[in-house]
């Protein structure tokens, strides 16, 4: 077996999208190969996510620095890890998991370990010189993935009025990435002269999508309908939409106006859990809506089994924060037949070995994978090659508007022009 030690592992506090303080790390090998990964940073988060370590000094960064962080890389996980084969990357991410001891990576800090793992796998990558998603996912990585583009943002994801957390367009006409990307550009321009004909703000929101104020969420679905129209394409042929509701806000914001349903706080709506379910599946059957993700809050079952049962697969039902990446809660899921597919990020569960793990038993399950972003991210592409390495067949990473959003697609356009 090849093998190529490790020499050095090196933390460093940098900058996320967001101008927040995140984790960089960088692995260096015997032979002089690096590798080095930066982890983006959730505003949206389930509470089941590993823990992100942050210092909580307020006079610094607001208490968002993550030198705690830093120093577990460089004074506790390099120690273990020095010496170690970089190409044995399950016992590398097993060490670490070992090392912080805890349930949800709270003493090390999942962000100094997800970014120690991500960045021993770009330094084995390197080491021999394949791509990341060939070593990854060796000469079956062949598959990329379908683009479900946030165009508009609404939630905690933009200071507007929209309740729903991100509405998508998917080009489901397109066939190459190439295509489907120009495809979905072209809508997010013509969204734009839309709004602007309309006065409505073209001001975006973390993930690069719109965020204007607007009468109510399905107003913001017709806008993106008439984007789609008027660039010259058919909805429901050309493009289906997406959304991301992220309900287990609205859940918890019930819970603070002691009731049981769902609040939708920006415009001060309650609804009962049986009414939330009826809203998901009239908006399903009222609009060309391929893909919901998180329409119902993380602990909220009972109401997730119903609206599975409801649904009959016919649209595809996401677990983010329901399943956080996490192999336990993804499988508490396929028992219970609850949702059909699960997000991706690999900083909610910490280790790229964990991350593969969820993924395999998703697949073998019957169970969907959309490799997935963080509103506060990097100009790491680690997840376009994830998506590939892993045919995962969808990648949600953000509107065509910031460089931390665009290089996940220049990457797969990169990877595209390869495997061609």
């Amino acid at each position: 077996m090849y093998t190529d030690y490790i020499e050095n592992v090196e933390g460093m506090q940098i900058l996320d999208s967001r101008g927040n303080p995140t984790i960089q790390v960088k692995v260096t090998l015997e032979s002089g190969i690096e590798g080095i990964a930066m982890v983006p940073s959730g505003a949206s988060t389930g509470s089941f996510e590993a823990v992100e370590l942050r210092d909580g000094d307020m006079q610094t960064f607001n208490g968002l620095s993550v030198y705690k962080a830093v120093d577990n890389v460089n004074k506790k996980i390099a120690k273990i890890l020095i010496g170690m084969n970089a190409m044995k990357q399950r016992e590398i991410d097993e060490a670490m998991i070992k090392l912080d001891g805890s349930l949800n990576k709270s003493k090390l800090g999942a962000n100094a370990i997800l970014g120690t793992s991500l960045a021993v796998a770009r330094a084995a990558a390197n080491s021999i010189q394949l791509p990341l998603y060939k070593y990854i996912g060796g000469i079956n990585a062949c598959k990329l993935p379908l683009p479900m583009m946030n165009i508009l943002n609404g939630g905690k994801h933009a200071n507007n009025n929209l309740n729903i957390q991100e509405f998508m367009i998917v080009p489901v006409g397109g066939k190459k990435f190439k295509e489907m990307l120009q495809m979905c550009t072209e809508v997010y321009k013509v969204l734009k002269e839309v709004l602007k004909k309309k006065g409505l703000v073209t001001s975006v929101g973390d993930e690069g999508g719109f965020a204007p104020d607007l009468e109510n969420d399905e107003e913001a679905i017709e806008l993106i309908l008439e984007a789609i129209e008027k660039a010259g394409f058919k909805s429901g042929k050309d493009f289906k939409l997406a959304l991301d509701v992220a309900s287990t806000e609205m859940h918890d914001a019930a819970k603070k106006i002691n009731k049981e349903g769902y609040y939708f706080w920006k415009t001060d709506i309650y609804k009962t859990k049986a009414e939330m379910i009826d809203y998901i599946i009239d908006l399903a059957g009222k609009y060309p809506i391929i893909s919901i993700e998180d329409g119902l809050a993380e602990e909220d079952w009972k109401s997730w089994k119903e609206l599975t049962k409801r649904m009959e697969n016919k649209i595809q039902l996401v677990g983010d924060d329901l399943f956080v990446t996490n192999s336990s809660r993804l499988l508490k899921g396929i028992e219970e037949n609850v949702a059909n597919a699960i997000l991706i990020k690999p900083n909610q569960i910490g280790t790229l070995t964990e991350t593969l793990e969820t993924i395999r038993i998703a697949k073998e399950n019957g169970y969907r994978t959309v490799i997935s972003h963080r509103s506060g991210e990097t100009e790491d592409t680690f997840i376009a090659d994830l998506a590939v390495a892993t045919n995962s067949g969808q990648i949600k990473t953000g509107a065509p508007c910031r460089t931390d959003r665009v290089c996940k697609y220049n990457r797969l356009l990169n990877i595209e022009a390869e495997l061609d």
